[in-house]
């Protein structure tokens, strides 16, 4: 039951990132550290809707 999600920065709120989550193991919203090319640094990515 993998599902479809989009990572956005928490700093300029691009989103940047897609990439599918398993909804059994991860219910809730998922963190990453990820690059973000508009604030040319590594920045916390939030899954958004």
């Amino acid at each position: 039951m993998r599902v479809a999600i989009t990572l956005a920065c928490t700093e300029c709120k691009q989103r940047n990132y897609t990439s599918t989550k398993n909804k059994k193991n991860h219910p809730d919203r998922m963190e990453l550290k990820k690059y973000c090319k508009f604030c040319k640094t590594h920045t916390t990515h939030k899954e958004t809707k």
